[in-house]
């Protein structure tokens, strides 16, 4: 028993020295200097503010149409290239018309014999020997014999295929030699200057756009650059099911750059420029009790050295432009906010500035930034 209750003792005093060792350790560290933190940090500053209605739509082309045949005719010869740029009326593919050709000179040679006899029958008519009754069927019959080399004379025209309007052709595979149905695809026409954007808009933000409109479009097609245009048409209804509104703007396009069938982004100028306090969206920390960043502080550390140190602030975000946020309240103009690193922060810490690679701050990043 005697050693039992020693070998006890032994344990406690064992556990009562692991216990103490580690207290006095954190006591020792907790008295040691901490490391300034490394991060970065920018001055807030003010910027002309323009609002806008952002929204992603689809380019249309101001006139497209897949060019078919009305009639079915065997392919003779097509007299433009994939990607060829043409006029309205400009002629695409040739049918071969010979079969109709010489029935429309029969029916001409008909119409012609209708016309002699007319006019033969007319001088007797003026002799009193037929009757008023022939000269009329004459004309009548002449009328049908014109009738119906007019109406081959329409389908001989048909089998010459001609741009209905000015654009850009896309890629055909017709051959000639090849037989062609009444309705076949023969090749695509677009017209792309300028070009037309389609897009929509939640029914609140209706207000807020009004026929003429700027609007800024942006492809990932060609990163960094933007296209004008303005807003000319806003559908006469909203969608039931989304409560969303259909906008069509039109932009202008001389490159032929945009190709319907894209997608872009679309940002429609809506109210007066304004001036907000601006700040990366990297330094704004979202909490569920609220929005905060850290601002730096000249203190003074435990041994009264001066010492740069984070300062917790709430604040009142407000629209967002890109990378940027706008700050309604919270910071003043010209406070140095920690941009990143913040993380690692809470009030006090001792901060070192290091701008090396500071968080992008553009108000309209390409896809690649972001």
């Amino acid at each position: 028993m005697i050693i039992m209750i020693l070998g006890v003792l032994l344990l406690v005093a064992g556990i009562g020295f692991v216990v103490f060792r580690n207290i006095m350790q954190q006591i020792a560290q907790g008295s040691v200097p901490q490391p300034p933190m490394v991060v970065t940090a920018m001055k807030a500053a003010t910027q002309e503010w323009q609002p806008q209605l952002n929204a992603v739509g689809s380019l249309r082309a101001l006139r497209g149409v897949d060019v078919t045949t009305e009639i079915a005719g065997l392919v003779r010869e097509i007299r433009f290239k994939s990607g060829d740029e043409v006029k309205a009326g400009a002629v695409l593919i040739q049918l071969n018309a010979d079969s109709d050709l010489a029935q429309l000179a029969s029916l001409q040679a008909t119409a012609d014999l209708a016309q002699t006899t007319l006019t033969r029958d007319r001088v007797q008519l003026a002799a009193e020997a037929i009757s008023q009754a022939q000269i009329d069927s004459d004309e009548a019959d002449l009328k049908s014999k014109r009738a119906q080399a007019a109406s081959q004379q329409a389908t001989i025209d048909k089998k010459t295929i001609r741009a209905p309007f000015s654009g850009r052709l896309g890629i055909t595979l017709v051959n000639p030699g090849q037989y062609l149905n009444p309705g076949d695809k023969v090749v695509t026409l677009q017209t792309i200057d300028p070009i037309y954007i389609d897009f929509n808009l939640p029914q609140q933000q209706i207000s807020g756009v009004s026929l003429g409109q700027s609007v800024t479009v942006l492809s990932d097609a060609y990163l960094g650059q933007t296209f004008s245009g303005q807003v000319t048409a806003i559908d006469a209804k909203v969608d039931t099911t989304t409560r969303n509104v259909q906008i069509e703007a039109t932009v202008a396009n001389p490159k032929r750059l945009l190709l319907p069938g894209m997608f872009g982004r679309a940002a429609v100028d809506s109210g007066e420029k304004k001036t907000y306090l601006t700040l990366p969206q990297t330094a704004i920390t979202y909490n569920p009790y609220g929005a905060t960043v850290f601002v730096t502080a000249d203190k003074k550390d435990a041994k009264g050295n001066p010492q740069l140190q984070a300062q917790q602030v709430f604040i009142t975000p407000g629209p967002t432009r890109g990378d940027q946020v706008a700050i309604l309240k919270g910071v003043s103009e010209g406070a140095m906010v920690v941009t990143s690193g913040q993380l690692k922060l809470k009030n006090g810490s001792p901060l070192r500035i290091d701008n090396t690679v500071q968080p992008l701050n553009d108000q309209s990043p390409t896809p690649q930034e972001r």
